[in-house]
């Protein structure tokens, strides 16, 4: 038997879990601070286990990870590079669905040696992103083309008849992460000039992206996604004009971030004094209110009309209400306030489609042509069965996870699944379990 580890029970976890435990010879172990939730994804199969871990107790994982053959990481990514020094050390093979930061790229020498593979970066954004893209680079490059423009968008969001909250978003991965991404800079590559854009400019910058959904072109509002730069190396782009990654949402999510990030919202740094506070007291103490007349001041203080929609998102999402701060003691981070509040009102219900959306717009110039090419997935969760976020982070993994341990993947060090020996076998297996994409062309 193969001995897998998994860390981590979070909303993604449960097609990757049971997907390996599907495979005839793998016994799986999750382990998870909260074992009830690793339980609950093993239940009673007899080649599975749940066990208890805190992942701050790095001897306790260490011991974990010495007697399986390959760990999972579904950890925050700050986890990833102890676990990682974890698996060079005993020689076993790790997996992430997380971006490949320095610490974990320091690693790829040790692991080289070690005769290992860490391999980061293999769910959907990153992941099916940049496997989707590769396939279609090296096939311009094959028949000689060469790239220059790149613009590829994704976003994770409710169905449409899901989209039943002003905010037109519920959660299907870490409410956190969702919300620390919206501070993040934003660099990228248009029309020949190089643009930076500060985390705190984020929202500020945002287009009408339109996209077939269902027979029906839907507008989305888009947005840069971190430092796109570094991908043209990654993907062996050279000289392109335009090279942008960005993210999706429903209208009306930049405009009430944005003013989400002007309170505040989004530190990180602990309020003290919160006890017994209501979220109207909260407010109020964010723009330096008495509390009177809260929501004219916070539309002076936002710089709002009285009637804006963006108060309208905020006072249903109960900023101005009387009820009571989700805080279990005298302080907490404005985020993590706000992560408890979203999480409490943007869930989604019972028997609710999520949605994934992917789409690259490429353009290849031939010596006899300019190609543009659109691939598009649009990807639905199962009604009472796993998300799209679930199925299109975990599904990528478990597959390279497979690959692996049964000797499909001669490589070693940090990687990323931009070669076709990864890339092919996932995608086409991702296919074959219902998650692909739709290409069309233009020539001129």
């Amino acid at each position: 038997m193969k001995r897998v580890l998994v860390l981590g029970a979070g909303m993604v976890a449960g097609a990757h879990v049971e997907y390996l435990l599907n495979q005839p010879d793998f016994q799986v172990t999750v382990a998870s601070r909260t074992v009830s939730k690793a339980q609950a994804l093993v239940g009673d199969h007899p080649h599975g286990r749940a066990l208890a871990v805190n992942s701050d107790d790095l001897g306790a994982v260490e011991a974990l990870v010495a007697e399986h053959d390959l760990t999972v990481s579904l950890l925050p990514w700050a986890y990833h590079p102890a676990v990682a020094r974890l698996c060079v050390k005993h020689g076993k093979h790790m997996v992430t669905t997380s971006y490949v930061k320095e610490p974990m790229a320091q690693l790829d020498q040790a692991a080289k040696a070690a005769g290992v593979i860490l391999l980061n970066e293999i769910g959907v954004d990153p992941g099916i992103d940049h496997m989707t893209a590769m396939r279609i680079f090296h096939r311009v490059w094959a028949q000689g083309g060469r790239i220059t423009r790149f613009v590829s968008w994704c976003g994770g969001l409710p169905a449409p008849e899901a989209n039943t909250n002003p905010f037109g978003y519920k959660f299907s991965w870490s409410p956190r992460g969702v919300l620390l991404a919206g501070k993040n800079s934003a660099h990228y590559l248009w029309d020949g000039q190089e643009v930076v854009i500060p985390g705190e400019e984020l929202f500020d910058h945002y287009w009408t992206v339109p996209v077939e959904v269902e027979g029906k072109v839907m507008n989305f509002d888009g947005y840069p996604n971190r430092d796109s730069l570094p991908y043209m190396r990654t993907y062996g782009v050279e000289n392109p004009l335009t090279f942008f990654r960005g993210t999706l949402r429903y209208p009306g999510w930049c405009q009430t971030l944005r003013k989400i990030a002007d309170l505040g919202l989004l530190s990180e740094e602990p309020m003290s004094g919160l006890a017994g506070m209501t979220f109207a007291r909260f407010t109020a103490r964010l723009i330096g209110s008495e509390g009177h007349r809260l929501r004219a001041a916070l539309a002076a203080f936002l710089n709002l009309p009285l009637d804006s929609p963006v108060l309208d998102n905020l006072e249903w999402l109960g900023l101005l209400s009387d009820d009571p701060l989700p805080v279990s003691g005298d302080a907490a981070a404005p985020i993590d306030i706000l992560t408890a509040r979203m999480l409490e009102k943007m869930q989604y219900a019972a028997g609710e489609r999520d949605m994934l959306i992917l789409q690259h717009q490429i353009e290849a110039v031939y010596p006899d042509r300019t190609e543009r090419i659109t691939s598009t997935m649009v990807d639905f969760g199962i009604p009472h069965g796993h998300t799209s976020m679930a199925r299109t982070v975990g599904l990528p993994a478990a597959i390279a996870v497979k690959m692996i341990l049964n000797g499909q993947l001669d490589l070693t060090g940090v990687q990323i699944p931009v070669v076709p020996a990864i890339y092919e076998p996932v995608l086409n297996e991702l296919e074959e379990l219902g998650i692909r994409f739709v290409e069309t062309f233009e020539t001129a």
